[in-house]
């Protein structure tokens, strides 16, 4: 039985948590290192966890707790592979010590996750530093549901970098389908899972959606519309779509 949770308050503000990924220029020529500058931009205290990928080394921290308006700056290796995400309403159990979270919940009992990844539905910031090619990737994905609202903003240690930030700045949760909600202690909503996972579609797909007896689902149907129509809608419309839309950008290594 996960521990009685704490309550989390609302707010209708905007809330991100902001992700700060600076690359600059090692000791030897041609070596790059990665600074990740955590930013928690919420009115409510969240837990970040980090996973790196198989292959990369685990960055000095798993997990660390971020109050309101709080930063924490993480060293990273290049090259290295891993996300980024945020876990909210944790507690640790009065009887057995055990850590937990409502949601982006690792499974490691304890502040650091430890190898663990986040329990959907939970906001990923994921990352590739000196890829194929030098090349650097990161994106924002809601492709396991959403949890928080998340940017990813890149700062090159040298001159004339051109990547820009990306994310999802909208708070999702009171937005959220009923049938995909997932309700905190309160019975507010806490995050809001991803319709293709939670509805259990397998890989009959069209246009990138699933078909259901060769009818796509009128809980999709609505977002595939709206996608149809990105080009012409508003920076407020797009938002409505982060929970369907994975956002990628490419960042080469500079000299």
């Amino acid at each position: 039985m996960p521990p009685s949770l704490p309550p989390r308050r609302s707010t209708s503000s905007l809330v991100v948590l902001l992700v700060v990924l600076v690359l600059s220029s090692g000791s030897s020529p041609g070596v790059l290192s990665a600074t990740f500058t955590v930013t928690n931009n919420c009115a409510y205290t969240v837990w970040p966890g980090v996973l790196a990928s198989a292959g990369s080394a685990p960055l000095a921290t798993t997990g660390f707790a971020l109050a309101p308006s709080e930063s924490r700056t993480l060293d990273a290796p290049v090259p290295w592979s891993g996300r980024l995400w945020a876990r909210t309403i944790c507690a640790a159990d009065p009887a057995s010590g055990r850590f937990y979270c409502a949601t982006g919940d690792c499974g490691s009992g304890s502040l650091e996750c430890s190898g663990g990844g986040a329990a959907p539905p939970a906001t990923l910031a994921e990352f590739t530093l000196g890829g194929s090619g030098g090349t650097d990737f990161y994106d924002v994905s809601l492709v396991d549901g959403s949890n928080v609202p998340m940017l990813v903003v890149p700062q090159s240690g040298s001159p004339g970098g051109t990547c820009g930030p990306t994310g999802c700045l909208v708070d999702l949760n009171g937005l959220c389908p009923a049938e995909l909600r997932v309700a905190q202690p309160g019975g507010e909503t806490a995050a809001c899972r991803s319709a293709l996972k939670s509805m259990g579609y397998g890989n009959q797909m069209a246009g990138g959606l699933p078909l259901i007896n060769n009818t796509m689902p009128p809980l999709l149907s609505s977002t595939n519309h709206a996608a149809r129509r990105w080009p012409t809608m508003s920076p407020a419309s797009r938002g409505l779509l982060c929970l369907a839309v994975v956002v990628a950008l490419q960042l080469l290594h500079l000299p």
